[in-house]
Formats: structure tokens, C-alpha cells, sequence
């Protein structure tokens, strides 16, 4: 009698292509640090363009959210297991909160959880297999969806609809570009000079070359 090894193969394949390994942690923990600390320059910096913003439009000011959204994209774009996007974003909110900001250090935290929430939860649903430009730039859009719906309810409540639609498109155009958009590209520079080789994501772009 013969007996079919093929699907226990692929579920094996895939257990260990979606399991993290120590480089993974060690190179998303560095992504997460290093974006916590582009979040730090920006918390005092998208003051400026605020206040060019607003007065032009009330929810305007959801195109400066890219800035706090790119961590998780990226993260995930590396690393491309579960529970990247969320890891990155999350731990990048962390060092903004350990320094100090104006919101407080629960509310960024939650905040980071919320928005790394938003771009894997795009990720799993092309089961982290589709790691082009759309799936990168819907990962962001995704990130500002969630950012800006946590954003409604704890800094704008009450706010009309004329300035709830006008925010959440201006964010989500922000993280589709800014954090979707721009981590995809950076991927796939690193990824060219070789320092992704030990990852999907290098060696699948460097097969392209």
C-alpha cells in the first residue's frame, strides 16, 4: 500500500518557513529600536506642518501619521513571519514612551499595538504569503485604519463627520505611501546590497537581479 508523505511535507515546510528563528528576533528588534527613534525626531517635528495643516482643512492633518506607521510594515516585509508588523510597531512605540512624549507612555503603547495590529492583520490575510507592492501599501493603509479609528475615539471624540472622513482618508493616504510605499522600497534596496541574504525577502529580490 502506498502511503502519501506530501501533505505532511508541506505542513512541515510551512511550520518552519513561518517559524522565528534568533536572527529574526535579533533583526526586527533592531528595526523596532531604530524606528522608535525616527518616532522620537517626529513627535516633535510634525508640529511645523500641523499647524500648515489644519487651518486649511480640519483632518488634514492625517497625512503627517505616516511617520508612526512604517515600523510594522517593514518589519513584516523582512521578516515576513506572524507577528512581525505587530512586534516592530509595538516595540518602536516603546522606546517613544521609555524616552517620553506628550502623550504618555500607556496611550503610545496602545496606540503602537493598534497600528501593528492593522498592517498584520493584512498580512494574515494573504496568510503571509504576498509580500508585493499592493500587499505593502494595503498593510500600511491598514496601519492608518486602525491608527486613525484609535485616534477618533481617543483625541477627537465628538468630532463631525466632515472632519472624520476628511482624517481617515488623509491617513490612510499617508500610510499607504509613507508606511507602505517607502518600507517596500527600502526592503528591497537592503535587500539588493545582500544584507537581507539570510531572509526570504534577500534572496527572492537578489533571484530578480
Amino acid at each position: 500500500m502506498h502511503v502519501s508523505t506530501s501533505a505532511p511535507t508541506t505542513a512541515s515546510a510551512a511550520s518552519h518557513r513561518l517559524r522565528w528563528r534568533v536572527v529574526d528576533i535579533v533583526v526586527a528588534s533592531v528595526i523596532g529600536v531604530a524606528s522608535g527613534l525616527i518616532f522620537l525626531f517626529w513627535n516633535i517635528g510634525y508640529l511645523g506642518p500641523q499647524a500648515l495643516l489644519e487651518p486649511l482643512l480640519p483632518g488634514l492633518q492625517g497625512l503627517l501619521d505616516g511617520p508612526w506607521l512604517f515600523a510594522g510594515v517593514l518589519g513584516a516585509l523582512i521578516i515576513r513571519k506572524p507577528g512581525a508588523a505587530i512586534y516592530t510597531e509595538t516595540l518602536a512605540a516603546v522606546v517613544s514612551a521609555l524616552v517620553g512624549n506628550q502623550w504618555g507612555g500607556f496611550l503610545t503603547l496602545e496606540a503602537g499595538l493598534v497600528q501593528g495590529l492593522g498592517a498584520e492583520l493584512v498580512f494574515l490575510a494573504f496568510l503571509y504569503r504576498v509580500w508585493n507592492l499592493p500587499v505593502a501599501m494595503l498593510a500600511g493603509a491598514g496601519a492608518a485604519f486602525a491608527g486613525g479609528i484609535n485616534n477618533l475615539l481617543l483625541w477627537y471624540t465628538g468630532s463631525g463627520t466632515s472632519f472624520t472622513i476628511t482624517y481617515l482618508i488623509s491617513t490612510v493616504i499617508s500610510g499607504a505611501v509613507i508606511a507602505g510605499l517607502l518600507p517596500w522600497v527600502l526592503t528591497r534596496g537592503l535587500a539588493h546590497t545582500g544584507a537581507l541574504d539570510r531572509f526570504a525577502s534577500g534572496r527572492e529580490a537578489r533571484a530578480r537581479v
